[in-house]
């Protein structure tokens, strides 16, 4: 009889355990969103280049995980916060979506980063920037993947500093992300014993930079820094030449521009520029090749942000494939636990508070005759090692860390 209800026991627990796994299924596709700006200043940063990468991701994993086809569908949040949560809301209650990737804009990825904890599915931010998101307002369920603020202004900011170009005046798009990078940059610029001798705030978006350069010039900082991204930051570069700001002797520093922004603003403008990257297409074999696969599909290089694309889907399609689960809390468990090694990253790692921490890249922009291409744009001045570039983890003030 004791044999018998031991047995039934096991019989039972091994029905429950079938089940439980059977429930971790959700449905018979791992879906993922590619919310993105298709239609303003970041779209060739981010945008239908970004969807491309994820479906090459799709693509490359073979189409389908467990025997689930692997579904990406994206949508134009059109740099309008209302607009990205709504999308993002319906998404996760109606489309069945299991994570949500890239999101530029900020204060569009902080309301989804919110949404995505609420609803218990991942989000995977390659095109977001503000470095709250792995601070005050980090989340279990966010995956900060490609670069924040922080890391911008540590870099490029230490390296101006130890060059002798201590005085700043920021010229910073007016909303979260900008906000964040200027006041990170404001405390690099503090601790190496620098001084921030102004500010002004320009709508994001904007095409004409007359009155803000203008302010800018006549603070005679040495170094003019640009605290926005995309069309804005290559704009204001172009205008800044024209104006005469470089040959008076002031620096440029783009804090954020990806290689689409540096490649149409054009190494006559642009030459010595001096910026942080994430990724160059240009690195190495293993870049290249990854990089020629894609300009094959869309006739442009990719971004740091697209390349991040990629490398966070790629991640998150092989911690499904571990778990056997499209379960938030179980895949993102197997995310931090699994180190990156790809033509992105190597020995990138995910840490409780959701950084991937990854090596970051100091690069100018090389001048006309240097290049050998068109899309041949910078020369890489310094590798740094991702636990120098990346804030460390006990100073980001993010409630996950254990104190």
């Amino acid at each position: 009889m004791k044999r018998s209800i031991t047995a039934l026991l096991a019989l039972s627990a091994a029905s429950f355990s079938c089940c439980a796994a059977q429930a971790q299924i959700s449905d018979d596709v791992v879906k993922i969103g590619v919310l993105t700006d298709m239609s303003s200043v970041y779209a060739d940063g981010t945008g239908k280049g970004s969807l491309t990468a994820a479906q090459m991701a799709a693509e490359d994993f073979g189409g389908s995980v467990k025997g689930k086809k692997i579904e990406i569908i994206g949508a134009d949040h059109q740099n309008k916060p209302d607009v990205g949560i709504s999308i993002a809301r319906t998404w996760y209650d109606t489309e069945r979506v299991d994570a949500i990737a890239d999101v530029p804009t900020s204060s569009i990825a902080l309301a989804v980063s919110t949404l995505t904890r609420e609803k218990n599915k991942v989000f995977l931010v390659s095109g977001g920037g503000t470095s709250d998101l792995t601070g005050p307002q980090c989340s279990p369920n966010t995956i900060h993947w490609t670069y924040d603020t922080y890391a911008l202004s540590n870099v490029a900011g230490k390296a101006m500093l130890e060059r002798g170009e201590d005085t700043w005046f920021f010229l910073t798009a007016d909303y979260a992300f900008g906000q964040a990078l200027e006041r990170d940059a404001t405390n690099v610029v503090n601790k190496g014993g620098g001084k921030v001798l102004g500010s002004v705030r320009h709508p994001l978006n904007s095409s004409d930079f007359a009155s803000f350069l203008v302010q800018a010039q006549a603070s005679k900082a040495k170094v003019i820094a640009f605290a926005n991204a995309g069309g804005d930051a290559s704009n204001a570069a172009k205008q800044a030449n024209e104006f005469g700001i470089v040959a008076g002797g002031q620096k440029i520093l783009a804090l954020l521009m990806s290689v689409t922004d540096a490649h149409a603003l054009g190494l006559q403008y642009g030459q010595g520029l001096i910026l942080t990257e994430g990724f160059y297409w240009n690195k190495d074999e293993e870049t290249r090749a990854f990089s020629k696969r894609y300009f094959d599909k869309i006739g442009r290089m990719p971004t740091m942000y697209q390349a991040g694309v990629y490398s966070a889907v790629m991640h998150y399609l092989k911690a499904v494939e571990a778990t056997g689960t499209d379960e938030a809390k179980a895949v993102i468990a197997k995310i931090k636990a699994t180190p990156v090694n790809d033509f992105f990253a190597h020995g990138g790692k995910v840490r409780e508070d959701g950084r991937m921490v990854h090596e970051m890249y100091l690069v100018q922009l090389k001048k006309p005759g240097e290049s050998t291409d068109e899309w041949d744009i910078y020369n890489i001045l310094a590798t740094i090692p991702g636990d120098q570039a990346f804030r460390p983890l006990n100073e980001g003030n993010c409630p996950l860390v254990q104190k």
